[in-house]
């Protein structure tokens, strides 16, 4: 198998998910407080195995990316949405979260989604980029939504036609 391999996550995958995205924990993308214990289960109601690809190199997780509906809506039942995205430090900037975003595309097909969109701060340049490079457009910004280490931070919306 080449690495990285991207799967669906399965049930077994959760303490390891659970301590990446830990430890990758940061305000350039997360608007909620950083984890303490004691910490709650990664998998739940609204966070299924199913909903996570999982990237695994060197016989271990360095990355997911999460992909759910945005609304419970039969009318916007055609869309997914990339609702997390987590590449472990020792292996970001060899195109890891590429390869994830691209998985996420072919997967949202897979699932007969005919959209894509996502939220990203926008202060995170680098995420902001990677969409961008991998055709998503900026929809709409939400200018000094969130109050993140005593700055207001912008939320842009993307999204993308598959």
């Amino acid at each position: 198998m080449p690495e990285p391999y991207i799967r669906i996550a399965v049930a077994a995958d959760e303490e390891e998910l659970a301590v990446l995205d830990r430890t990758t924990w940061s305000t350039l993308h997360a608007v909620s407080p950083p984890p303490e214990p004691p910490y709650e289960p990664f998998f739940d109601e609204r966070h299924r195995p199913g909903d996570y690809l999982v990237a695994e190199a060197g016989g271990r997780l360095v990355g997911y990316v999460r992909l759910a509906r945005p609304t419970p809506l039969a009318s916007n039942a055609h869309v997914l949405q990339i609702q997390g995205l987590a590449v472990a430090e020792e292996a970001r900037g060899r195109g890891l979260g590429r390869a994830l975003i691209r998985a996420a595309v072919e997967e949202a097909r897979t699932r007969g989604a005919r959209r894509l969109s996502l939220r990203v701060l926008g202060h995170n340049a680098p995420a902001r980029a990677l969409y961008e490079s991998e055709g998503f457009a900026v929809e709409g910004v939400q200018p000094g939504e969130f109050l993140l280490d005593g700055a207001y931070v912008d939320d842009v919306l993307m999204g993308r036609r598959l």
